[in-house]
């Protein structure tokens, strides 16, 4: 008896990736849609939808069509989607060595001037109004956030501690030590004059997060009123110190 190997293979992944990769190719599926294509009921795909949704991996939106129920397709979210293969790290790794290799390393300083000049009006941007350090410190892990590191801060004895539990750039980080050194001295800029900062872990040096020590300088010492999380991600992680 012989047996259809490629469909016994799908057959032994579990739901949720047969589903994701449906959803992947098929684009927005209803759940009896994507039922029938798994050989199960309407009820059963939908059930592991909504666990999926639970995890972030899908979402729903319903769909009217004149009389009767409104359709419900569900698609991938961001996170679904990067469940995937993805290789631009690779591919920005590629980029940094051919332009170091065919334009030379004063072309590549140029791109990463480039970048933190961009980055630098930006945050300034951001940060009018934040007289103190507490407050400007805050808004920068806002700011780190939004844009992928998973920033947190907290109140450190005399200072405090920015923390990027996240880098998106890891890949070009690891293969131009220049994005780094650009970023600390884009956080000197931000933090206003006097601020002291420095690094005391490295996500590059084999360390699982980045850690900044930022120390009191001349900006004005008065409380931190607020904590700010524009789309929750930044967060205050202490309530003793300076801001007491």
């Amino acid at each position: 008896m012989s047996t259809n190997q490629p469909e016994k293979r799908r057959a032994d992944r579990p739901a949720a990736d047969r589903l994701l990769g449906l959803l992947k190719t098929g684009g927005p599926q209803t759940a009896a849609q994507l039922g029938e294509m798994l050989g199960v009921t309407a009820e059963a795909a939908r059930q592991q939808l909504i666990k999926m949704s639970v995890d972030g991996l899908v979402a729903s939106r319903s769909e009217s069509h004149g009389v009767g129920r409104p359709l419900q397709r569900w698609s991938l979210t961001a996170a679904g989607h990067a469940r995937f293969p993805d290789r631009h790290g690779e591919l920005t790794v590629q980029i940094i060595r051919a332009v170091r290799t065919e334009l030379g390393q004063v072309a590549l300083d140029r791109l990463i001037d480039v970048r933190a000049r961009e980055s630098r009006t930006s945050y300034a941007g951001a940060l009018v109004g934040a007289t103190s350090l507490g407050e400007r410190v805050a808004r920068l892990a806002e700011i780190r956030s939004r844009e992928g590191y998973m920033a947190e801060w907290q109140v450190d004895g005399a200072g405090y501690l920015l923390i990027e539990n996240h880098c998106p750039i890891c890949a070009a980080a690891a293969e131009c030590q220049g994005f780094c050194r650009s970023e600390l001295e884009l956080f000197s800029e931000a933090l206003g004059p006097g601020a002291r900062i420095e690094r005391s872990e490295h996500i590059v040096a084999g360390d699982r997060r980045c850690v900044y020590r930022i120390r009191q300088g001349n900006l004005p010492t008065e409380p931190l009123q607020r904590n700010s999380k524009p789309g929750g991600a930044a967060r205050r992680t202490a309530s003793t110190g300076p801001d007491k």
